[in-house]
């Protein structure tokens, strides 16, 4: 099968069955972006602003390069921007002008 034939079956989120290294199960709390992250995507959802199925496309449409890059809650972070993006709820540049903002207050306090 031809590389491209082999994307339709087998994403690049589906890792099922690829050798890869073993996985470190372990416990760890928490940190302050993942429980953010998570309950801002717990309100999108009480809101009916992004759903389960919206937010696990968008991961899917990442593509491999930024799947392996990415932290888990970094990518629904990113899926569900995309997907604020795409509903037109909003727009790249209220994003981009958001994120900056946190950047820049975020290095005037360290």
């Amino acid at each position: 099968m031809t590389e491209k034939s082999n994307l339709v079956v087998r994403p690049p989120h589906d890792l099922g069955g690829l050798p890869g290294e073993p996985l470190a199960r372990t416990e760890h709390e928490m940190t302050p972006f993942e429980k953010n992250c998570h309950a801002l995507l717990n309100v999108l959802a009480v809101h009916r602003l992004v759903n389960t199925e919206e937010k696990r496309r968008g991961v899917e449409d990442l593509g491999s390069e930024m799947i392996s890059t990415l932290t888990y809650y970094e990518r629904w972070a990113v899926s569900a921007a995309k997907v604020l993006v795409e509903k037109k709820i909003l727009t790249n540049e209220e994003l981009g002008n958001r994120m900056a903002e946190v950047r820049a207050r975020l290095l005037a306090n360290s």
